[in-house]
């Protein structure tokens, strides 16, 4: 997607990553910015337009305002920033900037031990190219436009989607926004995976009135999808869900693997591998990979996705003190989760403090009102089958404390 820049209008998703400058002592570790640089650079390439770094390191060390950068390459945002290290510790520092108004948009700061040297540099450009994602698709959604088209439905849809809260209301509104879009452009993949990726993730999080229609149609999109864009990482990492909610983990696991060799920045991959492990029982391997989404993602606002991972497998272990940490973090970062509030449900149940249980049970019920959490007869119908006995012994025994009645 890099090109060599040209003057003219910018195209609509565009930036540029500017040289990042080496602020430590020693002029050796130059290399070390400029690998974060370049790798940020390919990076981002895969989803925008993104000048090549041969043409953006020709700005090295030049004194160029934002505005003059931007009508010379042609491009909307500009990434700049620095690294530093010091002993064992390296600090980088990036901002995104607005080249039509030269406007700061977004910044932060990473501080990481050096350990070993490209998986440090491997997760600090992991955690900037994903975070900037979203910040460049909100960027783009909130920019008054008078005629909506394609692409403009898509960031709003994806703004909504990444740049909300998970709740069965976001949900419905981005999956309409991806409607609209895909009938300006129905033969879009780009399209059909937004909405196919709405439409499961719906359904993983118990907020759709319809899972099993939306299932069905999030298939069909996702492999209209992947005939025409076969190396989609993120229609790869649909499709794995999509299996994965039929079942299907033995198929579902080459599709996770396939969207995390395609884009190392698929914390949803991770997701994936992680519940795939859970199914057969390999509680042990659960955790690793959420602990590393939650790493490398950690304001990723699915989050909550990761830490319900977590504190599922804490409960199911009888690790209840630790389970209800967990589940209150995810809680935090996704309160319209019907399964969070039931699990910490039974977590309060077994610590014996009813009160709180009684509570939470009370908000699942109203957030799942088909009672696909709050029920013993439905969640019954969906434990796997080599982990029911923990289930039996944890979950539903704190459910039971918590005021919940056999059927």
């Amino acid at each position: 997607m890099s090109r060599p820049g040209s003057a003219g209008p910018a195209t609509r998703l565009s930036i540029v990553v500017l040289p990042f400058a080496n602020l430590g002592s020693d002029p050796e570790q130059q290399y070390f910015a400029d690998g974060i640089t370049d790798v940020l650079t390919t990076d981002l390439s895969r989803q925008m337009f993104v000048i090549s770094h041969r043409t953006a390191s020709t700005l090295r060390n030049k004194a160029l305002d934002a505005r003059q950068i931007g009508r010379e390459l042609g491009v909307r945002y500009l990434l700049e920033g620095s690294v530093q290290r010091s002993g064992n510790q390296v600090r980088v520092d990036a901002q995104l900037i607005d080249a039509a108004t030269d406007t700061h948009l977004w910044a932060d700061r990473f501080d990481r031990d050096m350990g070993d040297l490209f998986a440090l540099q491997d997760e600090i450009t992991a955690r900037i190219a994903n975070t900037l994602n979203l910040e460049l698709t909100i960027a783009e959604a909130v920019r008054p436009i008078r005629h909506l088209d394609a692409l403009d439905y898509i960031f709003r849809g994806r703004a909504l989607f990444f740049g909300k809260s998970p709740s069965r209301v976001n949900f419905t509104k981005a999956a309409g926004l991806f409607e609209q879009a895909l009938a300006l452009e129905p033969l879009s993949a780009e399209t059909q995976a937004n909405l196919a990726g709405v439409l499961v993730n719906g359904v993983a999080a118990s907020m759709t009135a319809s899972p099993l229609a939306d299932l069905a149609r999030a298939e069909a999109l996702v492999d209209q999808a992947l005939a025409t864009s076969p190396n989609k990482a993120y229609a790869h990492y649909v499709k794995g869900t999509v299996l994965r909610l039929k079942g299907r983990c033995d198929y579902a696991i080459p599709e996770f693997e396939m969207a995390r060799s395609l884009d190392r920045n698929s914390p949803g991959a991770l997701q994936g591998l992680g519940w795939c492990m859970f199914s057969p029982g390999s509680l042990d391997r659960v955790i690793p990979l959420a602990e590393e989404a939650i790493r490398r993602w950690p304001r990723d606002l699915s989050v909550g996705f990761r830490y319900r991972m977590i504190g599922t497998v804490q409960l199911l272990q009888s690790h209840t003190g630790e389970a209800i940490v967990s589940l209150e973090k995810g809680r935090s970062a996704m309160p319209a989760g019907p399964q969070l509030h039931a699990l910490l449900a039974a977590a309060y149940g077994l610590k014996g403090e009813t009160e709180r249980a009684a509570a939470e049970l009370t908000e699942a019920r109203r957030l799942d009102p088909d009672g696909r959490f709050s029920s013993f007869a439905r969640v019954r119908q969906k434990v796997p089958t080599m982990i029911r006995s923990l289930y039996e012994t944890t979950y539903f025994a704190g459910l039971r404390k918590a005021g919940m009645a056999e059927e």
